[in-house]
């Protein structure tokens, strides 16, 4: 009996030797990369699921992806990942088409206790919640049939890179951060056996316990900086793997001396880095992109004690309303191996993409290597900064197109982070409303503000880089009867600023805030340069402008206790008014 099961058992084996791995071979996957059984490194975490694909290639991933019998969904519609007519991996996340950013928590222990700048911003969770939420991940991966894993770096430099582990249960998700990180070259796996410096767990399928203390919803996105890891319940949007990615790195390098900044960079000819600061809507993307330097990354950098490096491998930009007439490098990088999130097509049939259809949600994303964007730098480092450029959509109409920061004007900016909102952008907004997030980032900084503002002014002034604060907001009065400043204004000014021109001519004060602006620029009209003269009414414009002002400083105040006093200084002056004006006001 035992004999006849042995010849049992080997008979199946030759039968799977002859017709499955012919058949896996066939259709494009590479056999060798899937991992059967309760394989060691997965163990180590208490994953038993029988089935893993590790760091497929994106041919491989699209094959599992538009299977049927790898790739189930539970979209409200129903809707599966598709091809489009250029070749994009076509996905959608479910209900969840953005961040929750109030969904997030960091473990309160005795590593973070006095390191992370506790609020509304960075939620304590405790450790044994926060184990709940992970047993509760493991539980759930344990019940598929198969995961993906994908390992890559954090960093373009190999000084200050990190090592990543992802593991999902979508290939789409496992694309995505092989996008989104940076694909190590075969010699460098060895690295990763030594163990990793963040293992993320995306079970986004599974709805988090509400009866967890921390968890108020479905969806949870939980850090442990102690364990180097963080898991994710009730979310598909691939967004919080890279911003949680992203909020681990701005932990780690301000405490090692080095600054992680929410910033894009480019280069000229001449090695020539510029930072690009600015929230969602300010022209960041657009202004980086500059065909004629070269790309090292769209959102986040790292500026060390050698020079700068992109945290990502690609690119994660907004595609909303997208053509090739306004953002030619974005919509051309839209082929083979990019991921577009919950878009909508012309056609099903030919599956053309329509930028324009926002009726699923406004937050249309798009997922593709750095590679991909036409002379893009390549490994993504670059020298200390020349100029750092800090941008502004201010809808009040005040600002002016450019000014020059002294070093605590450019850590008061820094830690205010201002724009604004107009009508439309949210419910319930009429009229502009001044928006501060600091660092401009405050979402993702697990430290003080005040630290990062700190790291930033020493390497200006160590390295003599020039910090210029960029509106590209509204002139001639506040929205909606000013004008937006035009796109081409905006490049003269940008141009000016690279070649070095604006830095020759001469500058006067700029009232209330005290800044530094040309009285010419290539390119620009010299009336332009300065707001007041854009405004019919003299008095309107200054009543605008203390509003502005006074905002600036009631938001300062949260960060004035653990603020330096010449940095506070640094802020708007705001003269003092009768009673009565101030009511107006």
């Amino acid at each position: 009996r035992r004999v006849h099961g042995i010849q049992k058992i080997q008979m199946m084996r030759r039968l799977f030797t002859r017709t499955v791995k012919p058949f896996v071979r066939m259709i494009g996957i590479d056999y060798s990369k899937r991992e059967f059984g309760k394989r060691p490194p997965l163990m180590k975490l208490g994953i038993t699921t029988p089935t893993v694909y590790r760091n497929m290639s994106p041919a491989e991933l699209y094959e599992l992806a538009v299977d049927p019998s790898t790739n189930w969904t539970n979209d409200p519609l129903g809707r599966p990942a598709q091809i489009s007519s250029t070749g994009c991996l076509v996905a959608y996340s479910s209900d969840r088409t953005g961040r929750s950013p109030k969904e997030r928590r960091i473990v309160l222990d005795d590593k973070t206790r006095t390191t992370v700048n506790w609020g509304d911003i960075n939620i304590p969770m405790n450790p044994e919640n926060y184990r709940v939420n992970w047993a509760r991940t493991i539980d759930y991966l344990n019940m598929l049939k198969r995961l993906y894993v994908v390992d890559g770096f954090a960093g373009w430099d190999p000084k200050w890179r990190k090592k990543v582990r992802i593991i999902t249960e979508l290939p789409y998700h496992a694309l995505f951060m092989r996008n989104m990180l940076v694909v190590p070259k075969p010699e460098e796996m060895r690295e990763f056996d030594s163990g990793f410096d963040l293992t993320i767990l995306n079970a986004g399928m599974f709805r988090g316990d509400p009866l967890n203390k921390g968890v108020t919803q479905k969806t949870s996105v939980a850090i442990n900086f102690t364990d180097n890891t963080m898991c994710i319940l009730g979310t598909l949007y691939a967004g919080e793997m890279k911003k949680g990615l992203f909020g681990v790195m701005n932990y780690l390098m301000p405490l090692q001396g080095q600054l992680s900044m929410h910033a894009s960079a480019n280069e000229g000819d001449d090695g020539d880095v510029s930072l690009f600061f600015g929230l969602s809507g300010t022209g960041k993307t657009t202004l980086s992109a500059d065909p004629r330097r070269k790309l090292i990354g769209d959102d986040e950098h790292v500026w060390t004690d050698d020079g700068v490096f992109n945290i990502e491998g690609g690119c994660y930009a907004k595609c909303c309303f997208l053509s090739r007439d306004k953002e030619p490098q974005i919509y051309d990088a839209l082929k083979f191996g990019a991921v577009l999130e919950n878009i909508k097509f012309f056609d099903n049939n030919e599956r053309v993409v329509n930028y324009d259809d926002i009726s699923i949600t406004e937050n249309t994303r798009a997922s593709y290597p750095l590679s991909f964007i036409p002379g893009a730098k390549m490994p993504a480092v670059g020298d200390h900064p020349k100029n750092i450029i800090f941008l502004t959509c201010d809808a009040y109409g005040v600002l002016p197109p450019v000014s020059r920061l002294t070093p605590e004007q450019t850590m008061y900016q820094f830690i205010s982070g201002y724009t604004a909102k107009v009508a439309g952008t949210e419910v319930g907004i009429k009229e502009p409303v001044p928006s501060f997030s600091a660092c401009f980032g405050e979402a993702f900084i697990p430290l003080h503000p005040y630290k990062y503002a700190k790291l930033l002014a020493e390497k200006i002034k160590k390295h003599n880089t020039r910090v210029w604060f960029v509106n590209t907001g509204w002139s001639g009065a506040a929205y909606p009867k000013g004008k937006r400043m035009s796109l081409k204004i905006t490049r003269a000014i940008i141009d000016a600023i690279h070649n070095g021109s604006l830095d020759k001519v001469q500058f006067k004060n700029f009232d209330v805030f005290n800044m530094q602006i040309p009285t010419e620029c290539a390119g620009v009209e010299p009336e332009v340069l300065d707001p007041m003269n854009t405004w019919e009414s003299k008095d309107e414009f200054k009543k605008t402008i203390r509003k502005l002002a006074m905002g600036y400083t009631k938001n300062f105040q949260r960060y004035a206790k653990d603020t330096g006093e010449e940095v506070i200084k640094a802020g708007p002056k705001i003269q003092i008014l009768p009673f009565t004006q101030l009511t107006e006001i």
